[in-house]
């Protein structure tokens, strides 16, 4: 959008959209709703856009009053962003309702899933002390294929490598497979009839997961 001045109406929906409709925009907004406040946070929740192009949306959105950029170097939304959250909402549950992505395209990241369920385990639901839960994403590349969640005082860290304790839970199934379960868009329980979701490990582990993985916002 270089060289954008606006859409030059005093109409409310394109002053709105002058700052919102930029490209990865209302993903950057959904970050720091989700709770994402460092750089690196963000752009892990939108890894497919250009460090210099999130830095620049950042500047832009700091500039319009929508986020605030603290001494601390981490990036919060000012009342205005906050504002925006039932729009956020409201595109997603459209999103849901009316758009689809193809099953077997290229939509279903390994990454952006974990780095989102990450934020959506009820810590309360899991035995006291640690625990360790390992993913093995069939379909996803040799890279993306593993994932752990160390589990520990209420904190939830993401592994990208084993983060060297003994796992309490293994998680087997494919992205195409959770990612839909995720966003609500498939149940969990005939995925675990169909194995195509299969738990080995501790069985108070495996028998609580609907209670410790609350899936996405959405969902509900």
């Amino acid at each position: 959008m270089a060289g954008f001045t606006g859409y030059g109406q005093f109409c409310p929906v394109a002053k709105a959209s002058e700052i919102l409709a930029k490209r990865w925009t209302p993903l950057i907004v959904r970050e720091l709703l989700s709770g994402s406040a460092g750089f690196n946070e963000i752009h892990r929740g939108v890894p497919l856009m250009s460090r210099p192009l999130l830095s620049r949306r950042l500047r832009e959105l700091t500039g319009e009053g929508v986020v605030q950029h603290t001494a601390a170097g981490i990036y919060q939304l000012t009342e205005a962003g906050h504002a925006l959250e039932p729009v956020i909402r409201a595109m997603g549950l459209w999103g849901q309702r009316w758009v689809e992505s193809e099953i077997n395209g290229s939509d279903w990241d390994a990454g952006v899933l974990m780095w989102d369920m990450r934020r959506r385990i009820d810590t309360d639901a899991l035995p006291a002390g640690r625990t360790v839960l390992q993913f093995d994403f069939r379909d996803a590349p040799e890279e993306m294929r593993w994932w752990w969640l160390l589990i520990q005082g209420g904190e939830v860290d993401l592994c990208v490598s084993d983060p060297g304790y003994e796992v309490d839970l293994f998680v087997i199934t494919r992205v195409r497979v959770l990612g839909p379960i995720w966003i609500g868009k498939r149940a969990l329980a005939p995925a675990l009839e169909r194995d195509e979701l299969r738990l080995h490990g501790r069985v108070d582990l495996a028998s609580s997961i609907s209670r410790w993985l609350m899936l996405s916002t959405l969902a509900e």
